[in-house]
């Protein structure tokens, strides 16, 4: 009898012994479920937190971007920039909140949402800030914290003491405006880029304020008319090139393109076939110079087409000198000029005769960058994620 009762005496120990594991166990495996919940949920904001800053910092560099090709001021395109970058940011809700970006108007490198110059898209590093003039990049930091947006919230792990948790993501968008040339857009495509050159003596007086101003360009209207706009012209065609034979038109492709394949790079722009029959990168080399060949000139038969985009964006390269005559003629290229035709005449008296352009920012695919300053005037590559 004595042993029978000992012998339920160590069962019902083992009874107790077991409840208290199990409860010891229930409270580990809350913590592991309060663990793997809120771990969850931490890194689903995160994620959210990293596509609204991937978003709102394409939004800040395509504005501003955007804001270039309208001619803006610096100082406009920073306001479109952060505007456009509030309204994504607002629009992509990170873990039912709708985000704030500090405002940081002053333009503090530490900021939320900091506009600044990279000399290297590739390699994104520290923006500077000192120069608006040059700024290419912005960076965007969206968080959710105890100052702003409010820190998330943890669920099981609050029985634990732990109540929130901060996060934040940040991103970097740019876009090219230092243009070492161009090549065949990786998603294809044609490259508005005209076949006629300017001289760069011309060209740096034009930059000085030297030329014309008969006409204006309505943005609204879509079309060009007689009147003044503050924007002076030059002619492009005809002018002296040093090149008997020669006004200033280069082969972009073959050699002695035909006059139908300059009426098809007016309107449609240098294809991937041009690119490939140039035989050549369509890029400065290291001494800022690209050599192109010459062709006879301007002929009346592509004015339909020179006056059929009237208004519309393109890019023109800059010459430095000619060597040679007519077909035979060397061109050395050394800048991009962004530019829109405003007037054609190619028929009659020679002194009658112009293409009459006016300086115009041009977006364009396929550029490719460089570090060189002063390759490029008014030629910006779209806005793309950096990092």
């Amino acid at each position: 009898m004595y042993a029978l009762r000992n012998r339920n005496l160590r069962q019902g120990d083992r009874r107790g012994a077991i409840t208290v594991l199990a409860a010891i166990f229930s409270i580990v495996m809350l913590g592991m479920v309060a663990f793997s919940v809120d771990v969850g949920y931490v890194l689903s904001v995160k994620e959210e937190l990293q596509r609204t800053a991937d978003a709102a910092a394409m939004a800040a560099a395509w504005n501003y971007a955007s804001g270039l090709a309208d001619e803006a001021t610096a100082a406009d395109c920073e306001l479109a920039g952060r505007a456009g970058a509030a309204t994504v940011a607002s629009n992509n809700v990170v873990g039912r909140v709708s985000p704030q970006i500090a405002a940081n108007y002053a333009n503090e490198p530490s900021g939320d949402l900091v506009f600044g110059y990279l000399a290297s898209l590739g390699s994104p590093g520290t923006l500077d800030t000192s120069n608006p003039s040059l700024f290419n990049a912005a960076r965007v930091k969206v968080r959710r914290d105890a100052t702003l947006n409010g820190a998330a919230p943890l669920f099981f792990a609050s029985i634990f003491g732990l109540k929130t948790q901060s996060l934040e993501a940040e991103a970097t968008a740019g876009l090219v405006r230092n243009v070492g040339g161009f090549q065949s857009p990786s998603g294809g495509g044609n490259i508005d880029l005209l076949p006629f050159a300017l001289d760069e003596v011309t060209h740096q007086n034009w930059l000085a304020g030297c030329g014309d101003d008969a006409f204006q360009w309505n943005e609204e209207a879509g079309a060009v008319s007689p009147g003044s706009d503050g924007k002076v012209e030059v002619n492009l065609y005809p002018q002296g090139t040093g090149s008997p034979g020669n006004r200033g038109t280069v082969d972009i492709g073959g050699s002695n393109n035909s006059t139908n394949d300059i009426a098809r790079q007016i309107l449609y722009g240098i294809s991937p076939a041009d690119f490939v029959a140039l035989g050549k990168p369509l890029v400065f080399d290291a001494c800022g110079k690209l050599t192109l060949n010459g062709d006879t000139g301007i002929s009346a038969g592509v004015k339909d087409e020179l006056a059929a985009i009237k208004g519309e964006p393109r890019t023109i390269p800059i010459f430095r000198e000619v060597n040679g005559p007519g077909n035979n003629a060397i061109y050395t290229i050394v800048a991009w000029q962004g530019i829109r035709i405003m007037d054609v005449k190619l028929t009659g008296p020679m002194n009658k005769k112009h293409l009459t352009i006016q300086m115009a920012p041009v977006l364009t695919s396929g550029v490719v960058p460089t570090t060189v300053t002063g390759t490029s005037y008014q030629v910006y590559s779209p806005a793309v994620l950096l990092q």
